[in-house]
């Protein structure tokens, strides 16, 4: 069913319409996976949103979950979860004899080889404030996943110091069956491991981050959620600012409103590359989107490395926090925004805005954008969509909309979910999982409290 919506390009012309008219999408499976209880250490399932908690590999679908341990205390009170599914449907195969704090990525190369990052403590008691950590890349075999896994305890650069709060990132190469994790070290720098097909960490180093001059006390702007790519030993990283509120005036005005002693910002986007992590720095830091002058709200949701080395990018904006505009920007407006970029050469060539709701317009407002490539590299982009129609018709769904060749796009077509997705992981390419014409979703459904579902989607009506 092709639905009514703010996407701008929804009256393109004929031939385009007809490209996308062929989407269908029928529900194959839609079921829950597990339930968790909240750990109150300030993480949770999604924590990892820049990387995936859902791969496929060798033929089999795996998923990582979150258990909190009942008798440890927060910050490091949860442990890792390996399901897989078959033919009965979702099996606990393999559960860490380890305390993390927050969730732990996978990633796949297609051989049915199959990686787990964790970041277990170090410590033997209760960790209130956290502590050090070891990070480590667990392998296990996609045919036989209940077999004793094996460490592959990454080489990192001299000696970091490690915590709870890892903010990391896992990204595969499956073709090149290569991987490269990234992990936060304080507010300054991320460390990285790549691990080269023999099978050896053959390169480490660091990724400074971009240095806030403007702020009022200059300081590092610690990019944290990143969606990172990896193919052929080229790399690209897109994340969002996390620092504690820089403006001092702001910062009192949350204080006094909040009760709180601190609040982060998430209001820039940036993004870096290189063409070979083996011989080549990082390039410099690109400003992708800024809600900065009016306190508003970023955050990414997906990147897709095309097969000509295009970038696509995409990400969803607020314009204000509405908490200070009537003190600090009594002008302004609120927008919400879906937007979509494409980066070539480290250059932005083509920028867009694929659904949006203002206050003179109100609509549909998008999130938890995520890209979905099919087998003949098409491009899709899926959302939540939530709000009012111009018909008064209230809106809570998932919907998906193609990108065309020409940076154009398709109707948007709702996901017919009994429950629509809030914020989910995918099987997507940046982790080592094959392009499909089946969407695979995993995460918190509305009205579902706590629990972790999945669902299938078969796109097109034809096999």
């Amino acid at each position: 069913m092709i639905m009514k919506s703010s996407f701008v390009a929804f009256i393109l012309g004929i031939s385009i319409l007809a490209r996308g008219a062929n989407l269908a999408p029928i529900v194959e499976t839609e079921e829950d996976v597990y339930t968790y209880a909240n750990a109150n250490n300030g993480a949770g399932p999604m924590w990892c949103s820049g990387s995936t908690s859902l791969v496929r590999t060798g033929g089999h679908l795996f998923a990582s979950g979150l258990e909190t341990v009942a008798d440890a205390k927060p910050l490091n009170n949860c442990r890792w979860i390996l399901f897989h599914r078959g033919s009965n449907g979702w099996e606990r195969v393999r559960v860490d004899d380890g305390l993390n704090r927050e969730p732990s990525p996978l990633a796949a190369f297609q051989d049915g080889r199959l990686f787990l990052s964790a970041n277990p403590t170090l410590g033997s008691g209760p960790e209130p404030n956290g502590g050090p950590t070891r990070p480590d890349v667990i392998q296990f075999a996609a045919n036989d996943p209940k077999a004793t896994p094996v460490s592959l305890k990454p080489a990192w650069q001299s000696t970091p110091t490690f915590t709870e709060h890892s903010y990391r990132s896992f990204a595969a190469d499956s073709a090149g069956e290569e991987l490269i994790v990234f992990q936060n070290i304080g507010h300054t720098h991320a460390e990285w491991a790549f691990r080269n097909r023999a099978s050896n960490w053959s390169a480490q180093g660091r990724i400074k981050w971009p240095w806030g001059a403007e702020y009022e006390k200059p300081e590092p702007i610690r990019i944290c959620y990143p969606n990172v790519a990896l193919r052929d030993r080229a790399v690209h990283f897109f994340g969002v600012s996390d620092i504690i509120e820089p403006y001092k005036s702001w910062r009192d005005f949350k204080r006094e409103f909040t009760g709180q002693q601190w609040d982060y910002d998430f209001r820039r986007l940036f993004y870096t590359w290189t063409r070979d992590i083996t011989k080549e720095p990082f390039a410099e830091w690109i400003e992708i989107a800024s809600r900065d002058k009016t306190c508003g709200w970023v955050s990414p949701g997906d990147l897709w490395l095309a097969p000509n080395g295009e970038v696509h990018l995409l990400w969803s904006e607020r314009a204000i926090d509405e908490r200070l505009r009537a003190r600090f920007f009594p002008e302004a407006k609120q927008r919400h925004e879906l937007n979509y970029a494409v980066v070539r050469e480290g250059k932005i060539v083509r920028r867009r805005t694929l659904m949006e709701s203002t206050e003179a317009h109100p609509g549909i407002i998008g999130s938890a954008g995520r890209f979905h490539v099919t087998t003949d590299n098409r491009l899709f982009v899926v959302c939540y969509a939530a709000g009012t129609e111009p018909d008064k018709r209230r809106v809570a769904e998932n919907r998906i909309v193609e990108i065309l060749p020409d940076g154009s796009s398709g109707p948007s077509v709702r996901l017919p979910l009994a429950k629509p997705f809030t914020s989910y992981f995918t099987t997507t390419l940046r982790a080592g999982s094959p392009p499909s014409r089946t969407l695979e979703m995993l995460g918190p459904r509305v009205g579902a409290g706590n629990t972790i579902s999945y669902a299938r989607v078969r796109l097109f009506a034809e096999p």
